[in-house]
């Protein structure tokens, strides 16, 4: 069941009146109902891998407990071990142990030897790597005594398993989700009216921008072979945008949807294409997973305290790792390394905490500068996007080796319906709209409130009736 689709439409006001006007007698009873439609939403995709879901929630439950009631060192260590190793374990063996084991076989036919690998029969169940970390932070943070086990069972299901950043995030902490789902909620019809404000941007961003981006971006990634040097950099923009308003307006649905329920997730972008730096990209883009890695790998690496190659081994083993958890494939690793060497220069000259600020533009010289160093940073990412769409490393390279080659710059009409100036037309609102939102707490709101409101609708019927692509590109990880 995706948001954008027809099935959901009728299950979340379904939920919502339910929520609000029979399971609203206490917290139990509310989030009762909320673990039954967040599984019954979870089983919509592949009622199979449930038992996947329950388990890794009691696991994490069980042994939260047992850490906190061992009196001795190392049987702590046993339960903590055992929940961490038992996480990793699924994780890796639905995602990453056919890619392993086709790998293995492929360095040994390069010394000659073949080897016919044993590999699974299985599909990755979505969410995974979502509701996983959920559980590996819970028990981290006990291990450490930073917080106290949830002894309320249904509590910390919901946790886990909260159906509107389940499949795609937010990444959640504990800290700041739990204290909200064990107090009831009282309705705010403020609150509400923002939530759906939220969703339909987040919607807008999903069918208006990024699925009729993926025409485009698909044709020109299936067939760069022939491609001149402007559609090939233009497929690049493209991708760029079709996965912003993938992943941003999933997030933006899910932050919506859960404001609905008296619920705030933690925010998931922060304006990440008006960055001056990859730093401040890092800092805005995927904030959950970047801040997960840093809590809970690179400080515990040793961070920034060591030396010059501890802070260099630890930026990439953040990146590679980062670029690694998105999928199994060599590509992801290389997207990862890459945006590992644009941060270099930032980690050795010390400048990687310079823009901490909200950027601005005022008529002053500084922000020539300004505008150079937005375009340079989403040019490098532009760049970098291109291992992270492409099937493999060999055709990454080939992509980038034909755009910068070709030297043909006149416009290419490609096989598909639409026409790269209509689409043009429509990123560059956007973007005008994005750059004026990023003060705001509300991304719909101001003058002309309903008119917005109106065009976003429109928008989003007129095109979202004909979209091809109705899966989120973050689904798959």
């Amino acid at each position: 069941m995706f948001f954008n689709s027809f099935a959901f439409a009728i299950f979340l006001p379904l939920v919502f009146v339910l929520y609000w006007f029979v399971f609203n007698k206490n917290k139990t009873t509310q989030n009762t109902l909320l673990i039954l439609a967040s599984y019954y939403f979870y089983s919509c995709w592949d009622r199979r891998f449930l038992f996947l879901l329950v388990f890794s929630t009691f696991l994490d439950y069980y042994t939260g407990i047992r850490i906190e009631r061992s009196k001795k060192e190392n049987s702590r260590k046993f339960w903590f071990w055992l929940s961490i190793g038992i996480n990793l374990g699924f994780l890796g063996m639905f995602k990453y142990y056919n890619f392993f084991a086709a790998s293995f076989a492929e360095m040994m036919s390069g010394f000659g030897l073949k080897t016919s690998p044993f590999l699974l029969d299985v599909v990755l169940p979505v969410g995974i790597s979502f509701y996983t970390f959920h559980g590996l932070s819970y028990v981290i943070d006990i291990y450490y005594k930073r917080i106290k086990p949830e002894y309320n069972f249904v509590d910390y299901s919901l946790f886990v398993s909260y159906f509107p950043l389940l499949v795609a995030g937010p990444i959640e902490r504990a800290t700041h989700l739990l204290p909200q789902v064990k107090v009831k909620r009282e309705f705010n019809f403020g609150r509400a009216k923002e939530g759906m404000h939220q969703m339909l941007w987040g919607l807008f961003k999903k069918v208006v921008i990024a699925d009729t981006c993926a025409t485009y971006a698909n044709a020109i990634f299936d067939h760069y072979e022939s491609m001149n040097t402007l559609s090939l950099l233009v497929g690049s923009v493209y991708f760029a945008f079709q996965i912003y308003g993938d992943f941003s307006g999933y997030s933006d649905m899910a932050l919506g949807m859960s404001k609905l329920f008296g619920i705030d997730l933690l925010k998931n972008f922060n304006y990440p294409y008006f960055s001056r730096d990859i730093a401040e990209f890092w800092r805005r883009w995927h904030i959950s997973l970047s801040s997960w890695f840093r809590d809970y790998l690179y400080i515990p690496l040793g961070g920034s305290k060591g030396g010059l190659w501890m802070k260099i081994r630890n930026t990439f083993i953040i990146f590679l790792v980062s670029g690694f958890w998105h999928g199994a494939n060599w590509t992801y690793v290389a997207w990862g390394f890459i945006n590992a060497l644009y941060f270099l220069p930032l980690l050795l000259s010390k400048s990687n905490r310079n823009n901490l600020d909200t950027v601005v533009l005022d008529r002053s010289w500084k922000t020539l500068k300004t505008i150079a160093q937005i375009g340079l940073t989403f040019s490098l990412t532009c760049l970098a996007w291109i291992f992270f769409r492409a099937k493999t490393i060999t055709d990454a390279i080939l992509y980038i080796r034909n755009m910068f080659t070709n030297g043909d710059f006149t416009a290419q009409y490609l096989t598909n319906e639409r026409y790269n100036y209509e689409l043009i037309i429509m990123i560059i609102p956007f973007v005008i709209v994005e750059w004026n939102n990023r003060t705001k707490v509300e991304p719909i709101s101001g003058k002309y409130q309903t008119f917005k409101l109106a065009l976003c609708i429109a928008a989003i019927i007129a095109l979202g009736t004909y979209s091809d692509y109705k899966e989120f590109i973050y689904f798959q990880f």
